[in-house]
């Protein structure tokens, strides 16, 4: 049974990636058809075609290798100057200057004489860049799209003013001690009469609507006696709770145990009860999406910008063993392999719909961001030239000179082969370290 829920947990992700690239692509496709430009392909994968069929002018189609996709649009570039029955110049010289021939050619023959009108390059800048944009606009949508349905329409996991359990001693703080002994003191909660199923109303006469507030006013009162209101069988029962005085270590904001200079945690003095809630999905404003996605923004961001030290340390662990940073970037073998574990894991369906609709929430925000990287081949490389004919031309109107001709991208194709390799490369190397030292997230 764990291996089906692996691999069904596998197949979710994959077919997840399937569908965020589908979107990708066709956040291209319907700009670009709407600006009447020639889309000849539209294809999800890349290597050999599994299947395709034509649908008007455009042949749609899955290619084996689910890692990207494509659409073909007619004159990406400008046409070379031999196209264009001018003198060509000087492109570059020797391996470069085939290179970027060999695009040139490529290009050349995606436009057609007959719908010369209905090329890419010919759009005005503010539609090419809608075009290129539209793309990673659909991921940021879809991530949208999912932490909202988690966080508003399931709810983030808290603690409920429910009671699930009540201690029957105080336990030191860091004790691996499992049972009561003898001469441990009692706790304040069995104390004052709390009972599991019993629903905290208030406390010190503060209402209280979560597990987080009725907690916050323990802590608080370390000694203090607090008169506490619970609902019992239907009616209030009040009962009165002297929180005792504990050692607890200390967190930050994202729930981190602090330790000071030397590595040793840092504890302070809080009230202590003993009780402890139960569980149960809140549901968030809707705006929770939002803020979600752009949190998830923020995160890749500084993720990209960090990539080559990130990298750097893949690689060590890889050599040795080491452990790998959680936090660190997966080739789609590492998101499959974690969806496989979390369908696996011993948890409630749930649960595990949420980790998994998460972690696909937040690749599709890595799409967004990572394609947004200024450099071709990605879509920020095509943004930033088209920004840059777009500047061309308004500098020309500023000075009343002569329309400048279209920005020719195909002179950085060696740049654009540089930065595939580098992708290629970085790809590998994070595919190698999924496969033989993955990232543990579960504690396996």
């Amino acid at each position: 049974m764990e291996i089906l829920l692996y691999i069904g947990g596998l197949l979710f992700m994959l077919v997840g990636i399937g569908v965020s690239i589908a979107l990708h692509e066709i956040g291209h496709l319907v700009p670009a058809k709407l600006f009447g430009v020639h889309v000849g392909q539209y294809m999800i994968g890349f290597g050999p075609r599994v299947w395709s069929r034509r649908f008007g002018e455009t042949e749609y189609g899955v290619k084996a290798l689910p890692v990207g996709g494509f659409i073909s649009m007619s004159g990406m570039y400008p046409p070379s100057p031999a196209a264009d029955g001018e003198v060509e110049g000087r492109a570059g010289s020797g391996m470069f200057r085939a290179l970027i021939q060999d695009a040139r050619t490529a290009n050349d023959e995606t436009i057609d004489p007959s719908r010369a009108d209905r090329v890419f390059y010919r759009l005005p800048v503010w539609k090419r860049i809608i075009v290129m944009f539209g793309g990673p606009f659909m991921n940021l949508v879809l991530a949208v799209l999912i932490f909202t349905v988690l966080l508003s329409g399931i709810g983030v996991q808290q603690g409920t003013t429910t009671i699930a359990t009540v201690s029957e001693c105080v336990l030191p703080a860091g004790s691996t001690q499992e049972a009561c002994a003898p001469g441990d003191p009692a706790a304040p909660a069995a104390q004052a009469g709390i009972r599991p199923g019993d629903v905290l109303v208030s406390i010190d006469g503060e209402k209280v609507t979560t597990f987080a507030e009725a907690s916050a006013i323990i802590q608080a009162s370390p000694g203090r006696t607090l008169a506490v209101v619970v609902e019992r069988d239907g009616g209030p029962v009040e009962l009165s709770l002297t929180p005792v005085a504990a050692q607890r270590g200390e967190v930050d904001a994202d729930g981190r145990a602090v330790v000071d200079e030397r590595g040793a945690p840092v504890l302070k003095t809080v009230g202590y009860a003993g009780v402890g809630a139960q569980l149960a999905y809140v549901p968030q404003p809707l705006t929770a999406g939002v803020e979600a996605a752009a949190d998830n923004v923020g995160r890749v961001a500084s993720m990209i910008a960090t990539l080559p030290v990130r990298l750097w340390d893949v690689g060590v662990s890889l050599v040795t063993g080491g452990e790998r940073d959680p936090n660190g970037p997966l080739s789609v073998v590492g998101v499959g392999r974690l969806a496989g574990e979390v369908a696996a894991t011993d948890a409630p369906v749930l649960n595990r719909f949420v980790v998994l609709f998460s972690l696909l929430g937040s690749l599709n925000i890595a799409l967004f961001v990572f394609n947004l990287v200024p450099l071709l081949p990605l879509d920020g490389g095509h943004i930033v030239v088209a920004l840059w004919d777009g500047v061309k031309r308004a500098w020309a109107r500023l000075f009343r000179r002569p329309p400048p001709k279209p920005v020719d991208a195909t002179r950085l194709v060696p740049l654009t082969i540089v930065v595939a390799g580098v992708l290629i490369a970085m790809g590998a190397l994070l595919l190698i370290a999924d496969l033989f030292n993955p990232v543990d997230l579960l504690g396996g």
